[in-house]
């Protein structure tokens, strides 16, 4: 493998990992699996009270990234203020094509899933599995606002819910 790859990423570096979210490297270690020395990468996801160890030569293809750019983010709360897009699709159909988006790792596809489930106080009330995929996606949009902002999850909290408050208005 290319030293390239492996110097793409660092000890105390935030990531996304696609299916978890915002983590951060805590390590890089070698590990023996079946036989094999494998150089792996140490993520830690705070929040989850998880630990993650991903071999440092697939991180990459597993879409393993590092954290968005501010304009990225910008771009991201700037989607959440445009008119829902909701599909007239059946709601198994439309939630696993949101579960796909946010679980794709890709923060406009979260912002997208946030700013299409988001119920104003005056919009009907939200059945149990589109509030689950709301929260899901609401938690992995305020944790990166958060990490690439260097601000707390409230603060993340309360600038993503200040941007959707203006939407609604």
């Amino acid at each position: 493998m290319s030293k390239a790859k492996k110097t793409e990423f660092r000890p105390d570096d935030f990531v996304v990992y696609p299916t978890h979210g915002v983590g951060r490297i805590v390590s890089i270690e070698e590990q023996e699996v079946a036989g094999l020395r494998l150089e792996m990468f140490v993520i830690s996801f705070e929040k989850d009270k998880m630990t993650l160890r991903v071999p440092t030569a697939r991180a990459s293809e597993i879409g393993m990234r590092s954290l968005s750019t501010p304009d990225l983010v910008e771009q991201a709360l700037a989607t959440l203020k445009g008119k829902a897009r909701v599909k007239r699709a059946m709601w198994s159909r439309r939630a696993q094509e949101y579960e796909q988006k946010i679980n794709s790792g890709d923060l406009m596809s979260i912002a997208e899933v946030v700013r299409d489930l988001h119920r104003s106080d005056d919009q009907r009330e939200q059945s149990y599995s589109e509030r689950q995929l709301y929260e899901a996606a609401l938690d992995r949009l305020t944790r990166e606002v958060a990490a690439v902002g260097g601000i707390d999850e409230a603060g993340a909290q309360k600038r993503v819910g200040e941007v959707l408050v203006t939407r609604a208005a």
